[in-house]
């Protein structure tokens, strides 16, 4: 073999290296590219939770706040009836 059939054949492995180099970078890159959406719709479901949570807690304060007041009247109206303190 001579040397311009070895420097050919090295250069040709080289080519096929770096072939399947850039293949797998581009594959690196689709599963990348496929985490990063999961983790976008994880967020966004995340955020979507928390404004519900957000909503609900603030229908149970109106609620339960003047309930509170309510019951706290009563108390003080019960104690001042009885003569309690």
């Amino acid at each position: 073999m001579s040397d311009s059939d070895r420097i050919v054949e090295i250069l040709t492995r080289m080519e096929e290296n770096q072939r399947r180099a850039l293949e797998a970078q581009q594959e690196h890159l689709r599963i990348a590219h496929a985490q990063l959406e999961r983790s976008n719709t994880t967020i966004q479901e995340s955020i979507e939770l928390q404004r519900v949570a957000v909503a609900r807690q603030a229908r149970v304060t109106r609620l339960v706040l003047p309930l509170i007041g309510v019951l706290v009247v009563l108390l003080v109206y019960l104690v001042i009836k009885w003569r309690i303190l």
